[in-house]
C-alpha cells in the first residue's frame, strides 16, 4: 500500500527549498535536489513532493 504525499508541487528547477510553508506549520529550511532518474523528491520533514515539470531543464 502506497500513501500519497500530503502536497505535490510542480517545479521548473532541480534544486528546491522547503520550509514547510509558515511559522505555525513550518520546519527548518532544507534544500532538496531532484534526482535525474526519479524526477521527484520528497521533503524529509513535511513529505511535500516536488516534481520536475515536463520539459523543464534537468540542469
Amino acid at each position: 500500500m502506497t500513501l500519497q504525499a500530503p502536497e505535490t508541487k510542480v517545479v521548473d528547477k532541480k534544486k528546491v527549498a522547503c520550509d514547510g510553508g509558515g511559522p505555525a506549520t513550518g520546519h527548518p529550511r532544507v534544500w532538496l535536489t531532484i534526482p535525474d532518474d526519479q524526477g521527484w523528491v520528497e521533503c524529509p520533514y513535511c513529505d511535500t513532493r516536488y516534481v520536475l515539470a515536463e520539459g523543464a531543464s534537468a540542469h
